[in-house]
């Protein structure tokens, strides 16, 4: 069984991997695309907005079928679907067929974010300690291999379909390898056998299969939302910060989102360990205090080295943060663990592409920098209502949130033991 559980953690690396490659892949084929299609920004911008609209489409419909079927079935497929998406842009010659294609590639990129962030939460289950980051610094670490194989094959001259076309192939191959090391889907529960269902407002008629998405997971899905725009601001705006406002150089400006960046991987790659220790209440709660700090110091400095601190210690604040509300909502009930991890990805991805809307319009009214105090209030709400995270009947009994031992309750942690996994569906 231990040797199961390690192989299907390696395949939910691979999945997360391969997802932040395809990403990272279209990501930097943007201006090669935008050539052949003959597009200028402004109809590219709109064109993402379909990128968006799939995305969001195929996180609400993969969730409910990981539930229905399996993470086991449904990761594979969607992963497939995802990959071969990635030629579509690479073959567009205008901008209608572009927008066909990133309407597909985002809808295989939703079915996938979903499928693999449910199948991770069962990992994590049968691990019974967090591994959630890890996997979400994994899909960093794609998009970060695609920068360079992408620089590399355009260095080389290659056409974009051609390589498109061949990591596609690429894709397709990683997901029929790691499909046979996913784990089964998890026995269901008994519709009668917990009473935490009333008090989360879950409806498990029909056998438990249609349900009522609990009030404390939208309140998880409005945090993902806050968190995801505020990184979304940093993925838009962080450089043109430094070279708008504080008239630092191109190359110079460029290091705001590496500085960025750098801090969201190394953070993910550690904040398992924290979790262990501290419970994501605390992580939320104190990254996303962190995160306000970090923004706040970027935007009002005056200096580009201390500006460059504060984007730092805002990747550092926001590591950790989102990884747990998936993990929170996965674990809130087994048995609808796609469905609630697919409200929280869906609105927070939402919150992700409305970042740049929301700061754009905003300059018209004040500076640049002084934007950011927007997401540095987001960060701030956030941290004030991470308890969200806290399990309902661990709030209840009155626990400090210290983590305990393995397995054990506590109020600062959303897994529970297996003795009270019917009561929590996790």
């Amino acid at each position: 069984m231990e040797r199961n559980l390690r192989a299907a953690r390696l395949a939910t690396f691979a999945y997360f991997a391969l997802n932040g490659f395809v990403l990272g892949m279209w990501v930097v084929h943007i201006p090669a695309v935008e050539d052949r299609t003959g597009i200028g920004h402004a109809v590219l911008g709109w064109l993402l907005l379909l990128l968006g609209a799939g995305a969001f489409a195929g996180m609400q419909l993969t969730g409910p079928l990981a539930d229905r079927f399996g993470a086991r079935t449904v990761v594979p497929v969607s992963a497939a679907l995802c990959s071969a998406a990635l030629v579509l842009p690479g073959l567009a010659g205008n901008a209608w067929t572009l927008g066909a294609a990133l309407l597909a590639l985002g809808f295989g990129n939703g079915c996938l974010d979903v499928a693999m962030n449910a199948h991770a939460v069962q990992v994590e289950r049968g691990y019974r300690r967090p591994v959630m980051s890890a996997f979400h610094a994994t899909f960093s670490l794609g998009g970060v291999l695609a920068s360079l194989v992408g620089a590399r094959t355009l260095g080389w001259g290659w056409n974009p379909a051609a390589t498109l076309g061949a990591m596609a192939l690429l894709g397709l191959a990683v997901a029929a390898l790691a499909a046979p090391a996913l784990l089964r889907p998890e026995p269901a529960r008994t519709a009668g056998a917990s009473g935490a269902e009333a008090r989360t407002g879950t409806d498990t008629g029909a056998e438990g299969i249609r349900r009522r998405t609990p009030r404390r997971i939208w309140l998880l899905a409005v945090l993902a939302l806050m968190l995801m725009l505020s990184e979304g601001v940093a993925n838009d705006w962080s450089v043109l910060h430094l070279r708008d406002v504080l008239d630092a150089p191109e190359a110079t400006a460029a290091l705001a989102y590496g500085a960025f960046s750098t801090a969201m991987t190394a953070g993910r790659l550690l904040a398992d360990r924290v979790v262990a220790r501290f419970g994501p209440v605390a992580v939320v709660r104190h990254g996303a205090a962190t995160a306000a700090l970090g923004l706040a110091v970027a935007a009002l400095s005056p200096w580009i080295p201390l500006a460059l601190g504060g984007w730092t210690l805002f990747g550092i604040g926001l590591s950790g943060s989102v990884p747990q509300l998936f993990s929170a909502a996965g674990h809130a009930d087994r048995d609808a663990a796609g469905a609630n991890v697919s409200r929280v990805a869906g609105l927070g991805y939402l919150g992700m592409l409305a970042g740049p809307a929301v700061i754009g319009p905003l300059t018209h009214l004040v500076p640049l920098n002084l934007t950011f105090l927007l997401p540095v209030a987001l960060c701030a709400v956030a941290a004030w209502q991470a308890g969200v995270l806290r399990p309902e009947d661990a709030a209840a009994g009155g626990t400090d949130g210290a983590p305990g031992p393995p397995g054990a309750v506590h109020a600062g942690d959303s897994r529970t033991a297996p003795a009270t996994a019917e009561r929590h569906g996790g």
